[in-house]
């Protein structure tokens, strides 16, 4: 879908609590959309942050309904727990980065005011990336499920102990293994948990998942990097202690022997916003700290 910038008129503003640089940006982008004669909408939550009283809020679950784009301060982390309630109504999103690494909400704090100028002129980069979706099932019958931007993790929750798990992927067997979990991941999340487990860097175009062994008891188990459309089913052994599930690391779910865990693309995907100049490698590299040895050379040379 073409996005116009001319139906960028609701605008709506999601915030990271308990930090005080995001109210600051949060007000200054709202006094903007003002000036602009647009329309801000608070959700519920960020509402309670910013000093207005007269605006108009929402639930960050009906927010992608009656807004045309979401405007995310924050860390990335903020952007993932939005792009969960907005994936269904495919509302525009850009993050403005008041975190750390900022993969997701690439604008400065300092270019906000110019780079959303530039946006609302209708110059971006529109970038769909896709989520995971997970189902426990228990005796044939779904008891949780989750949706993830980042991951899917099977971990061991905070046990020291292995456990034991077997992989199929589209109906296939693939091994059964001893480690302290599995990482699931799509390419938006290949530069968050699961590249510190190993796994590959995978550019966000990309229709994969990844999946990366969490110190596994075999060194020649490495990750596996499968189609995007690939059902995953892991089913839980007996173990000594419960393994446990996440996804984008909300809330963990205990599994039991027998469970399984089935793993598949979503059918939606989020509609990420970028200004223009956004680079993926580019981001690598000052986010990872590429180059930064051979840079701080060229400096003293």
């Amino acid at each position: 879908m073409q996005l116009s910038h001319k139906s960028f008129r609701n605008i709506g503003l999601i915030g990271r609590p308990d930090k005080s640089s995001v109210v600051e940006t949060l007000s200054l982008i709202h006094d903007h959309l003002m000036s602009l004669g647009l329309h801000p909408v608070f959700d519920a939550e960020t509402a309670e942050l910013v000093p207005y009283k007269n605006t108009q809020t929402v639930s960050r679950a009906l927010l992608g309904e009656v807004v045309d784009l979401v405007i995310v301060v924050g860390g990335d982390g903020s952007l993932l727990h939005a792009a969960r309630s907005l994936v269904k109504y495919n509302t525009p999103v850009m993050g403005v980065n008041r975190g750390r690494l900022g993969f997701l909400t690439d604008i400065k704090p300092t270019e906000v005011i110019y780079k959303l100028d530039r946006v609302l002129q209708g110059e971006f980069q529109q970038d769909r990336r896709f989520l995971l979706e997970m189902e426990v099932r228990s005796k044939g019958e779904t008891i949780h499920d989750a949706i993830a931007l980042n991951d899917v993790v099977l971990h061991s929750g905070k046990s020291v102990h292995m456990i034991d798990f077997e992989l199929n992927i589209d109906g296939q067997y693939v091994y059964r293994q001893h480690s302290d979990g599995l990482i699931v991941s799509t390419p938006t999340g290949s530069t968050a948990y699961a590249l510190s487990g190993g796994g590959p860097i995978v550019h966000p175009s990309m229709d994969a998942i990844s999946l990366v062994p969490m110190h596994p008891h075999t060194l020649s188990s490495r990750p596996i990097v499968v189609g995007g459309h690939s059902e995953i089913k892991i089913l839980i052994r007996e173990n000594r202690v419960l393994p446990m599930v996440s996804a984008d690391g909300q809330h963990s779910v205990s599994l039991n022997v027998g469970d399984s865990l089935h793993i598949r693309k979503h059918p939606f995907k989020l509609n990420l916003l970028h200004p223009p100049g956004y680079d993926f490698y580019m981001a690598c590299r000052t986010k990872l700290g590429w180059n930064r040895d051979f840079d701080s050379l060229q400096q003293q040379d």
